[in-house]
Formats: C-alpha cells, structure tokens, sequence
C-alpha cells in the first residue's frame, strides 16, 4: 500500500511539472509568434513584405503587362504566378495583414504536423512537448524569419509535402497535394521516388500528373512566361539574385564561389547533383522502410536544397526538420546533431566558425553544409537498433554534501563524471562567445556617459588613495623594457592562459572541467550587465589625463572613434574588467586544482602580471580589476549555489575496484573523473 500511494504520488508529481513545462512551452511559442508578426508589422508599408511587395503591390510585376520576368524581380514558377495574380487586387495593407497573419498559421500547421509525426516510439514527454518545441524552433529559424521578413510562398511547399505525407487519406490525395507543392517549388518532385521505391507508386504518380497538369495549366495560359522560366533560364536558374551570392546555398551557387564557371562548373554540378541524388534518396527510402518516414522527408528535402540551381534562405526549412534524426550510441552525444542542425539554422556563419581564412568555404556555406551532411553522411540511427531508444547512460556523480541545507538550488543539476562531447563543447564556447562579442559591442551608452562615469571612478580612488595609474602608466613608459613586456603580456595571454586551463581539465578532470567552465561562464554574464548599464572610458581615452596608450599609439580623441580597435570591440566595456577577471580564474582554478605547490604560486602569477599590465599600459582603473575579482567571486559563488560543491563523490564502478574502495573508506570527497 506505502509503494503504491508512493507510485501515485511520484505520478501526480511528474504530471504537474509536465503540465507546467508544457504551459511554460506554449507560452514561449506564443512570445516568438507575436514578436516576430509585431516585427513585421511595425515596419512601414513600403518596407514590409519587399518580395511580395514587388510581385503584387501597386507597381508589382503581377500589375504590368507582358512578361512576369521582365522586370528580373519574380523568381517563382509561371503557376506561382498564376496564383498570385488573383491577389494583385487586393488593398496593398490589409494583403499585407493577412499575409503575415497567413504565414503564422502555415508555420503553426507545420509544427503540429512535425509533432504527430515524429518517429515511435515516442515518449509521453515527447508527445506532450514536441509541438510548442516545434512552432519554437520554426518561428527562430532563419528560413522562417526570412519568409515572414520577405514575404515569401516558401512555405507553403513544405506544408504541402508535410501533409500530403502524413494528413492526406489515400495515396491519390498524398501525390496531389505534393504535386501542387512542385509546381510551385520544382525540386519537390523529388518526392516522386521516394513514394515509388517505398511501395506508394499511385502517389508517385499522381504527384508527377500534377506537377504536369499545373505546369501545363500554367504554360497554356502563358507561354511566353513558361518558356522563359523552363528553357531561357533553366527552372528558374538565372533568375533574383546573383546565383554566386551567399544567400544561394546549393551545389550551383558553392561552385560559382569556388571560382568555378562554364561548362566546366556545369558538369561538375551536374555529376555532383546525381551522386547526392543517389545517396540522399537511397537512404531516404532506407529509413522511411525502417518506420522513420519524417526523417526521410527531411533528408529528401535536404537533397531538393542540395542539387536546385538556387536554394534562397527562405527556401531552406527542410534542413531544420532533419533535427528528429538520433545519432550517437551515448546519451552524452545525442544532443550534437539537433544543437548542431538549430545553430546552424538560426545563427549567421559568422557567429559559428572563427573569422579565419581557412574556414571561410565552410563558414559561407554553412547551411549546404548541413544539408549535404544530412542526406549523405551523418549515421542516423534505425529503429532496430539497440541504442534508438535507450543509449549508453551518462554516468553522474553523487553530490557531496553543502554546508547549507538550500544548497544546491537546482538538486536536478546533476555533475557529470565523462567528459562532454568535444565538438559540441567547442561549439557552445564559439557561440557563447560570440554572443558576449555582439552584446558588448552593442553596450556603447555614449562618449559623454563613458567620461562622466571615468571622472567618477577618479573621484573614488582618490578618496581610497589608490588612485596610481596615471604614476604607473608613465613609469612603465620611461622604463621600455617594462614597457615592452607588459604591452607583450596585455595582448598575448588574455584568451591562450583560459584556454589551456580549459582544454587540460577536458582532458584530465572532465567533473571539474565542467565546475570550471559554469563559474567562467557566469562570471563573463555578469561582466556583460557591468558593459551595458556603466560604460566606461578607459584611461587612455580620458582627455586631459595626460594618459600614454602604450598599446594601441596614440589616440585623436576628439574623434569618437578611436582607431582600428573600435571597429573589433566596444572601447567603453572597462567595467568589469575582465582581462583581470579571467586571469584571477585562471589563477584560482589552478590553486585549488594543481597538485603540487609551485604549481599553485607559478599559477597565481598570471593575475598578478594581468593587473600590472592593465594599470601600465592605461588600459583599465584599479577599480575595474576589483570588478572584476567580484564578478568572478560572483560566478564562483551562483556554482556553488546551483549545483553545490565542487568536490564529487564516485558511484560504484567509475573507478577501477582499488581505487573505489580506497575512496569509499576514506569516505572524504573526491573529484569525479580519473587523473
């Protein structure tokens, strides 16, 4: 009886948190749907909806006589046309209010349709949560945004190949729906074979008579359009924008980046769009035949982006819908490919991958890239595995006990004893520092505020007594050996020190690789609040200080912008300082992690050499390093209070029997990995 008002209880429990995740989900999915319709509605009538704007409003391609492509401003199919051209005499604003009204409800109807159709078996947590995941992800993508932004019929292909897979009755409703999807989107007739070798050949077929019937529909009633869009450019090839931009993530649009032109660079895409063809479509049909027929429309799709002569942004939703494919036989590592697929179709190039020449092909191409690995290489898990539904477990450590009975805050942070992913770690510290670049470029609060607030920190440590910068700085300068090296330590060890440190605790001690990378990250977010409500000059751009810049050379002041730094970083982002705050946790961490004295004390030089240097080369106030100790004494402390103490002790089995056993009498706190 005790086990069984213990098992309702648990239930009822595990319910309410349910309920309340899912309420909190479905708000969140509302949030991003009213703010991204509100963002596009704010605009002027003018500015909003630019491509739908140039097909049908008052001087739109679909109001003028003669061709649709005169004008080299429509893209779309001639049926696109067709069907837009009843629209073309609507009222300019209130078409513009429906269709971003209209455009919410497509992206809404795909989520739902995604969750219902996500692969078995599915979990309760999952049945219950996948659809406000879902609108969530859709409505951040930048597919999405583009399309709201734009005005764009992209989504409207998807959403017909959506339901022609998984809402339509009969396989005649499925090939009709998916044949509408390709006259407006050619590429969507790649479906075809994916319903003939999976056994549905009626949709195969009707979907292509489709496709025919509403082209020839089209051609008939215009001819001359048809064959300017089919033969003059190619479906479509030489149409919008340059082909070689950016924006056209294809196998076309790769090789023309690549410098490659003619018909050489049209035999290579050829040869390449039949290989990816081959594959993507052979393992498309490998797993619709294992039961994960969402998964095989999405690589279908991927391949559609691949070999299309133009693959615009708003054209590139498929390669999201690949996030419901499992890969990785560890628990640890299953989150790498949906993280991987999200980053890559939310975020700019630019904020995943460094700024260095040797991964500009990668960077510009970001999403072909995801798409290209989606439908050829990347080992999706079948059905019929072992590790589908249950993969190696993670294997956490047990908490040692805190000092305070509400310590941690968040008991179910569990400290893990294995060591992340390396490639999802190295993404997430690409990304969040880009973040932190981005918000503290943006914290600019003005020249005059960033003075006021420096002649306030004057004022201070003048009343403290520790106002010696402006002594240090010119005693440096009279001595160049000190001058030299302290310029030298300034711009050399600020990223190289934490890194390492980093990159060893990965290696050697992943329990508290993990404790480590919490506390920077903290700190550095707290540092971000300092950057954007108290910007501060620095002392070498404090006029009338008679400050020497012995890093940067000298400054005209009177200009706002102080040379080629500001253009990298915000040059008022002095308090906190973090080049002091990352060198005190450096030197922390190795003084309660280092095995041996020296360690400790060579350690707890670098802060101490950071703190001279920041002072000597007037790059920071004495008070922006005692802000910077306070915010890494904060993020320290937010570590403990969440997850509790750094110390871990080891379950059964993650140690060899001796060394267990040793700990286990010992019954004193140990690090949770082996050294």
């Amino acid at each position: 009886m005790a086990n069984a008002e213990h098992s309702m209880h648990g239930s009822a429990t595990t319910d309410s948190r349910m309920g309340a995740a899912r309420v909190a989900l479905w708000l969140v999915a509302a949030v991003l749907a009213i703010r991204q319709t509100a963002a596009v509605l704010r605009q002027p009538p003018g500015e909003r909806l630019t491509d739908l704007e140039t097909w049908i409003g008052e001087n739109g391609v679909l109001h003028l006589k003669g061709s649709l492509y005169d004008a080299d401003k429509f893209t779309g199919t001639p049926f696109a046309g067709l069907v837009l051209k009843p629209l073309a005499h609507s009222a300019e604003q209130s078409l513009g209010v429906a269709w971003t009204f209209g455009t919410l409800l497509l992206v809404v109807g795909i989520g739902l349709v995604v969750a219902r159709a996500l692969p078995g078996p599915v979990s309760r947590r999952s049945t219950v949560l996948a659809a406000p995941i879902a609108i969530s992800l859709l409505m951040l993508s930048l597919p999405v945004r583009n399309s709201f932004y734009l005005g764009q019929t992209s989504i409207i292909p998807v959403l017909l190949v959506l339901l022609g897979c998984f809402a339509a009755r009969g396989e005649r409703s499925s090939g009709v729906l998916i044949g509408v999807g390709a006259a407006l989107q050619p590429t969507v007739l790649l479906f075809a074979p994916l319903f003939w070798f999976t056994g549905r050949r009626r949709a195969a077929v009707t979907s292509a008579g489709t496709f025919a019937l509403c082209s020839g529909l089209a051609w008939a009633t215009l001819p001359s359009d048809s064959w300017t869009y089919w033969v003059h450019h190619v479906a479509g090839a030489g149409l919008g924008a340059s082909p070689d931009s950016l924006a056209n993530q294809s196998l076309h649009g790769a090789l023309l980046r690549f410098g490659l032109e003619g018909p050489l660079e049209i035999s290579v895409y050829l040869a390449l769009a039949v290989a990816v063809s081959f594959v993507g479509l052979r393992r498309a049909v490998r797993y619709a035949e294992d039961g994960q027929l969402l998964l095989a429309v999405a690589l279908t799709g991927c391949v559609a982006v691949a070999v299309s002569p133009t693959a615009w942004q708003h054209q590139l939703l498929w390669v999201l819908l690949a996030v419901v494919g499992r890969v990785g036989k560890r628990a640890s590592d299953r989150m790498l490919w949906p993280v991987l697929i999200i980053l890559a179709m939310t975020l700019p190039g630019t904020m995943l991958l460094p700024n260095m020449p040797v991964l500009h092909p990668l960077r510009d191409n970001v999403l072909l890239a995801a798409a290209l690995a989606a439908a050829c290489a990347v080992p999706f898990l079948p059905r019929t595995s072992p590790y589908f539904r249950r993969p190696v477990p993670t294997r956490y450590a047990i908490p040692a006990p805190a000092r305070w009975s509400r310590v941690p805050l968040l008991p179910y942070w569990r400290r893990v004893i294995s060591r992340p992913n390396l490639l999802l770690e190295l993404l997430v510290i690409r990304v969040g520092y880009s973040a932190y670049s981005h918000i503290r470029a943006a914290a600019t609060g003005g020249v005059a505020a960033a003075e006021e607030h420096g002649r306030q920190i004057v004022d201070i440590e003048q009343a403290l007594g520790i106002d010696v910068e402006h002594w240090i700085n010119h005693a440096v300068v009279k001595a160049k050996w000190a001058e030299s090296f302290f310029d030298f330590y300034y711009t050399s060890f600020h990223f190289v020190v934490p890194l390492t440190i980093l990159g060893v605790l990965y290696a050697r001690r992943p329990a508290d690789y993990r404790w480590a990378r919490a506390s920077l990250a903290f700190a550095t977010l707290l540092a971000l609040v300092g950057f954007w409500f108290y910007p501060l000059a620095p002392p070498r751009l404090m006029p009338g200080m008679d400050f020497i810049d012995t890093v940067h050379g000298p400054q005209d002041l009177a200009n706002p912008d102080y040379g080629a730094m500001t253009a990298v970083t915000n040059q008022y982002a002095a308090m906190p300082s973090l080049h002091f705050g990352w060198s005190l946790w450096c030197g922390l961490v190795i003084l309660v992690l280092a095995p041996k004295l020296w360690m400790k004390l060579l350690g707890l030089l670098h802060p101490l050499f950071t703190v001279c240097a920041i002072v000597a080369t007037a790059n920071h106030w004495v008070l922006d390093a005692a802000g910077g100790a306070a915010v890494v004494g904060a993020g320290f402390g937010l570590t403990y209070l969440l997850a509790g103490r750094r110390q871990l002790r080891l379950p059964g089995g993650a140690l060899p029997h001796a060394r267990a056993d040793a700990a286990a009498q010992a019954e004193t706190p140990v690090a949770a990995a082996p050294k």
